[in-house]
């Protein structure tokens, strides 16, 4: 009696955690599944645009005209890849110094106040959504550079504006988290040797945290490099090359967001488009890669 009794209350405990292993497992599988079927789909109607209608390699990636609608039709995708690099770069280029700055001040020189105050400010920018940044650009930013600067005020320059400030809450973050987590010991011995607080920051916090803050500029470039509709609402979307930071151009997501609604599944137009997201997808994993590879030397 006592053993069977003793079975009953092993019973549950049993079924729960086998019914735990089942759930975890099942969300593992349908994880894993949904990403190689993305994945997969993706990349099958992307490379249909080379083994299926015949373009060229060379033209996509090197030609400068973007004619779909031509005889015969011409996919130069050149314009939309480089006006995402450029975008993307110059966006990181614009929010690190802000970003790694407002987390000194939040972690080093006033952290009651940037912590209480500072910092819920700079989260909420990551929960506005693009539209509004996207309008606020065109109302605000391009106009000024309109008054400024020679061109329309759509552009580039626009573009990376409005990205930097979109990704400006991802680098904070992660910049803040990183300063925090160092050791006590590390400033402290610092200003032992007669170091001053700027000294300690510049020679001893930076150094030591720049894996970590490396990845968080990696991280927000990765979200300005997919990012569409801010940018469409600001860049011009001109398919050619600009001369200028002030001269309108278009990016990978805008000519995909603008122009798949207006082609048919299958036709080489289509197509092209799919080969233009395969690159977006391809651009991704090499972000989380290097990423990766920062992680582990921020770990040594």
């Amino acid at each position: 009696m006592a053993q069977s009794g003793g079975n009953k209350k092993v019973q549950p405990h049993i079924i729960e955690e086998w019914t735990g292993k089942i759930f975890t497992s099942f969300c593992i599988v349908l994880l894993v599944v949904t990403i190689f079927s993305m994945v997969y789909f993706v990349s099958t109607r992307g490379l249909s645009t080379f083994f299926q209608d015949g373009i060229s390699i060379g033209q996509i990636f090197g030609s400068t005209e973007w004619r779909p609608d031509g005889v015969p039709p011409v996919f130069g995708a050149l314009p939309f890849i480089l006006g995402s690099f450029s975008t993307s770069i110059l966006a990181a280029i614009i929010a690190a110094p802000l970003s790694i700055c407002a987390a000194l001040f939040m972690v080093e020189i006033m952290p009651k106040f940037g912590k209480k105050f500072l910092l819920p400010v700079i989260e909420l920018l990551a929960g506005i959504p693009s539209v509004v940044y996207g309008f606020v650009g065109l109302s605000v930013i391009v106009p000024f550079y309109r008054d400024i600067f020679p061109g329309q005020g759509l552009g580039i320059f626009a573009g990376a504006t409005v990205l930097s400030i979109m990704i400006l809450p991802t680098i904070t973050s992660i910049a803040t988290d990183a300063i925090t987590a160092l050791p006590p010991g590390l400033k402290e011995g610092s200003y032992a040797l007669g170091a001053t607080r700027w000294q300690t920051l510049w020679r001893t916090v930076l150094p030591t945290t720049m894996p970590s803050l490396l990845t968080g500029v990696v991280l927000g470039m990765a979200r300005a490099f997919g990012e569409a509709l801010a940018v469409q609402m600001v860049i011009g979307n001109a398919p050619h090359i600009p001369r200028s930071l002030f001269e309108s151009t278009s990016t990978l997501t805008s000519v995909i967001t603008l122009s798949m609604g207006n082609t048919a599944m299958g036709t080489t137009q289509n197509n092209v488009l799919w080969t233009l997201a395969l690159i977006l997808m391809l651009m991704t994993f090499v972000f989380v890669f290097i990423v990766r590879g920062l992680e582990r030397r921020a770990k040594r």
